[in-house]
């Protein structure tokens, strides 16, 4: 067997198929992590979903066998986001497995994985040993019996749950653009916002796992492009872009100007402290200053992590945190098994426009204090060196650093940058903040300079 650790990431598997991955290595995963939730937790059933990707279905089918072969049953929730996959594994308390490559190319797939409860499986808490037992893909344990199938339709109570968390039938009638990218949010927003005062105006709901109006990833300005043209031609009031799984969001404003992640956390974070359920509130390092200062000024306690689900899911549920973002748009609320969620997001923010009078742009306007560079990757070959170098030339300037994903560097003047490394390509990331958007270019274009020198 192949070594699988050039598919099996951080948090997730991911790789071309088939020339890197197919149904045998599925097969393989799917004996080896259920072997794995029976060890750890005595579970009896995984859940499936699975994308629109043409390899989705016989992925997750053989995928299916592996998990049956070790005696464990199979519920198949079928087409789904990865959200609708965490609400599964969340209301049915099993184990569950999401066939998805989110926002990647169409010739990429993979498995999101998470135990009961939808809580994470990341490489330091079981990937690396689900990786270990698929590749020698042999067992001591003889389960006595092949589990079976059953097929279920959770899309209805899906949106059913989502739509007691969020309110929206009393809102003030709004015009919404939606651009599903030819993913998951063309399967799933219809249904969720069925019957609410809501004229929502589709973009690209068609079902094509090969995007051919482009890719499912709204991180990239370019794929905004039709969604911001839209919304300006429609008159509407907001515009929402989903990913290929559709468990991140991304929001226009009325003027087709993108609302920053950072911003649409501040916001949703105050709307979950004002519920008066908890006080803390996870953000990852490079979300803005706005948001520990935002969540402080409405009685919260913010804390700061590393960039990643299982580091923000775990810390949630260290803290009791009600909810947690990252600049990425991945949104993560208590009230949802501690998962990421683009659809209840997207939820919050047209519950907080609607329920008021002014437009978007205003109604954000509070939430966004500083300019950011947004994150810039670098192909570097000696990452490490890089990133002292640009740390020596910061000392001596009364910076402050601190080292907990890549390096962060605080200056006396209210600005800072995180440079970290990709855990996947060789990559340094960078995301520079600053009082002004001409104090950010100038910071931003002085460490590019020592990063690509």
């Amino acid at each position: 067997m192949a070594d699988l650790s050039s598919i099996i990431k951080a948090y997730d598997v991911r790789g071309v198929v088939p020339d890197e991955w197919d149904e045998d290595v599925a097969r393989r995963i799917g004996a080896a992590f259920a072997e794995f939730v029976v060890t750890e937790s005595g579970a009896t059933t995984v859940v499936t979903a699975h994308d629109m990707r043409p390899s989705s279905v016989p992925l997750s089918r053989a995928f299916a066998e592996g998990v049956l072969s070790r005696g464990v049953d199979v519920v198949e929730a079928g087409l789904g986001s990865t959200d609708l996959l965490y609400f599964a594994a969340g209301s049915l308390d099993v184990p569950g497995a999401m066939f998805t490559a989110s926002h990647n190319p169409a010739q990429y797939n993979g498995i999101k994985l998470c135990r009961a409860g939808a809580a994470p499986v990341g490489q330091e808490s079981g990937l690396a040993t689900i990786r270990e037992w698929a590749e020698v893909d042999s067992y001591d344990r003889d389960p006595g019996r092949t589990g079976g199938v059953t097929q279920r339709d959770l899309l209805a109570e899906y949106a059913a749950h989502l739509n007691r968390l969020v309110d929206l039938s009393a809102v003030r009638r709004l015009r919404v653009v939606v651009d599903a990218g030819n993913g998951m949010g063309g399967h799933t927003v219809p249904v969720v916002l069925d019957g609410l005062p809501l004229d929502v105006v589709p973009l690209y709901f068609e079902l094509d796992g090969t995007f051919p109006n482009h890719e499912a990833n709204p991180l990239d300005p370019a794929n905004l492009v039709d969604l911001q043209a839209a919304v300006v031609r429609e008159g509407a009031d907001i515009g929402l872009a989903f990913d290929g799984d559709a468990d991140r969001v991304f929001v226009v404003d009325e003027r087709g100007e993108p609302v920053s992640p950072s911003a649409v956390t501040a916001l949703v974070a105050v709307r979950e402290l004002a519920k008066g359920h908890g006080t803390t509130v996870i953000h990852n390092l490079i979300t803005s200053r706005a948001v520990p200062e935002i969540v402080r000024e409405h009685g919260g306690q913010p804390v700061r992590t590393r960039v990643g689900h299982s580091f923000i899911k775990a810390e949630m549920a260290r803290t009791d945190a009600v909810f947690g973002g990252e600049h990425s748009a991945h949104y993560y609320f208590r009230d949802f098994w501690r998962a990421d969620t683009g659809m209840l997001a997207a939820m919050h923010v047209l519950a907080a426009l609607g329920e008021q009078s002014r437009p978007l742009s205003e109604l954000t306007a509070a939430y966004s204090r500083y300019a950011a560079s947004g994150e810039i990757n670098s192909r570097v070959d000696d990452a490490a060196g890089r990133t002292a170098a640009v740390r020596e030339a910061f000392e001596a300037e009364g910076a402050t650093f601190d080292e907990l994903d890549g390096l962060t560097v605080d200056l006396p003047d209210g600005s800072w940058f995180n440079l970290r490394a990709s855990n996947t390509e060789p990559l340094l990331r960078l995301n520079v903040e600053a009082p002004d958007a001409a104090r950010m270019a100038e910071l931003r274009d002085r460490v590019l300079g020592m990063v690509r020198a």
